[in-house]
């Protein structure tokens, strides 16, 4: 079974450079071994890389041995749906692109929270 976005459709890429996902695919898909569902793909802002830091997970220092590159503003990535929740509950959240974040978020996060946050292109 393919994984489905929000919207339950097939899930798009979130990003390959950097290289994103539980499994570093590029897809924020989830199942049963990802303890933290990696479901919601962000938009990085420095103001969140900050408060990630802050809770206790640097996503800005490189890590190598879990090639992990280290992130910047403007880094699409693939979020645990409860460290997006609790920075939406302190106004950090980041910009999330909806048709690359997995149905799993809802789980977590309401349809309408998410919506909030949509990241849009210049096209639209």
């Amino acid at each position: 079974m393919s994984p489905k976005n929000i919207f339950n459709e097939p899930l798009k890429l979130c990003c390959n450079n950097p290289l994103t996902g539980f499994y570093r695919d590029g897809l924020c898909r989830t199942d049963t071994f990802d303890a933290g569902r990696h479901v919601v793909c962000a938009i990085m802002t420095d103001e969140f890389l900050q408060f990630s830091r802050s809770k206790g997970n640097d996503l800005i220092t490189p890590r190598p041995e879990y090639r992990f590159p280290g992130l910047k503003a403007g880094d699409r990535w693939c979020l645990c749906a409860l460290r997006w929740k609790e920075a939406e509950t302190h106004g950090m959240a980041p910009l999330v692109d909806l048709e690359a974040t997995a149905i799993e978020a809802l789980d977590f996060i309401p349809m309408e929270t998410l919506i909030q946050y949509a990241w849009k292109t210049n096209a639209e």
